[in-house]
């Protein structure tokens, strides 16, 4: 597939507004490159500012190249985050293996990034906030769509009218709900839950990745540099996604509490450390699959259309080269019909690629069984002594040819 840069003559039409609603990866990206083509844009983030902090998040293959035109390529490498090594761990918190982040990861090294995830939001918002209007601590109440326009109402209680608007607003996307319905029609579960937080660094940890397991259950410390703090990640496998503890912070505490109960190595204290955190992100590996990313003026972009899931690393390329392919066929095509089938017809193949990386084995960092657990850590050993293999051909599936100047 090859993407084709956006179209930069649109001097002598009139501007269309166009209203995104998210402020995290694909809405700024989004709006870089809407902007670029001559729209007004106007972005609606419901926190108060651009969210900093967060895991760290991988940037690979065709995205590389996106974030490169943007011009923060020379940031995000001053920003990478650079492991030197990854360590399995046994039940008893033995040592497995201890082999390189990018084999694990499946990455080509020296190419691909991995930055703190408000390093890139931050970034984002630079190139952009002088050129583009955010509207802070706000969010869309209502759409009301016509042959004119979206007439917008906000939660604020301000109105707006706007050509187009674009959900960007993340895996649990309110947008999205307003315009096809709930999510429970395009979420395939993955069969994991986890935990993500921040806990104080008492192991001294410096620029690694420390892992331990048990069928079905995962442990994670990560240090992503010399300071005092740590990532922390707790996965378990689920059948069934519980329900009741989604959007009830205690029982999530409590859920993760009983399931790693009597778990050995450091994990009570990670767990005692979950209950203390007070920025504790507790969710399902889920995908989001649907039929269709639009519907009349409103179209939906990264996760909001076809997040992929932690699992696959690449929920975050997929947000940047998707946002880039709206852009451009927005900028291409007059007509937002057509242009929105144009990005769906383009993007359709390079989502679908990497969504099924989960199905190709990407979930074997987190093996369900005792069979499964040993064959993936004889895996491990071989890699010790084995070069890395390449980058799964997913990361980089679209070709991006050089595009016009801007006028």
């Amino acid at each position: 597939m090859t993407l084709t840069g956006p179209s930069m003559d649109m001097r002598t039409t009139v501007k269309r507004e166009v209203l995104i609603s998210g402020a995290s990866i694909s809405g700024p990206a989004l709006a870089y490159w809407l902007h670029r083509s001559g729209c007004a844009v106007t972005v609606v983030e419901k926190a108060g500012a651009v969210r900093d902090g967060g895991y760290p998040i991988d940037v690979r293959g065709t995205a590389t190249e996106v974030v490169r035109r943007m011009g923060i390529l020379p940031r995000l490498r001053d920003a990478h985050i650079d492991s030197r090594r990854c360590t399995f761990l046994d039940a008893d918190g033995g040592k497995v293996a201890s082999v390189s982040p990018s084999a694990v990861a499946g990455s080509v090294e020296g190419q691909d990034l991995e930055v703190r995830r408000g390093d890139l939001t931050a970034s984002l918002y630079a190139i952009v906030r002088d050129d583009v209007e955010f509207l802070f601590d706000d969010s869309i109440r209502t759409l009301d769509q016509s042959e004119q326009g979206v007439d917008v109402t906000f939660h604020s209680g301000r109105r707006r009218t706007f050509d187009l608007v674009v959900g960007a607003d993340g895996m649990h996307s309110s947008t999205r709900e307003s315009l096809f319905g709930p999510e429970e029609q395009f979420h395939r579960y993955l069969g994991y839950c986890f935990a993500i937080f921040t806990m104080p660094n008492t192991f001294g940890l410096s620029h690694e990745l420390v892992l331990w397991n048990t069928p079905g259950k995962a442990a994670a410390l990560y240090a992503v540099g010399d300071n005092d703090e740590l990532h922390a990640f707790l996965n378990f496998h689920q059948p069934e996604p519980p329900l009741d503890a989604l959007r009830n912070p205690d029982a999530q505490r409590d859920l993760v509490a009983t399931v790693f109960a009597g778990a050995g190595w450091k994990v009570p204290g990670i767990v005692n450390a979950m209950r203390d955190a007070d920025d504790l992100f507790f969710d399902t590996a889920g995908q989001i699959r649907m039929p269709h990313w639009s519907s009349g003026r409103v179209a939906l972009v990264g996760d909001a259309a076809y997040a992929p899931s932690f699992l696959t690393g690449q929920g975050t390329s997929l947000a940047l080269v998707g946002a880039y392919m709206l852009a451009n066929a927005l900028a291409t095509k007059r007509d937002h019909t057509a242009a929105f089938a144009v990005y769906e017809r383009d993007v359709r193949e390079f989502v679908a690629i990497n969504q099924a990386l989960v199905d190709n084995g990407a979930a074997t960092l987190f093996p369900t069984t005792a069979r499964a657990l040993e064959q993936r850590d004889t895996m491990l050993r071989d890699l010790v002594t084995m070069p890395s293999a390449p980058a799964r051909p997913a990361h980089s599936a679209l070709t991006l040819p050089e595009f016009a100047p801007t006028p």
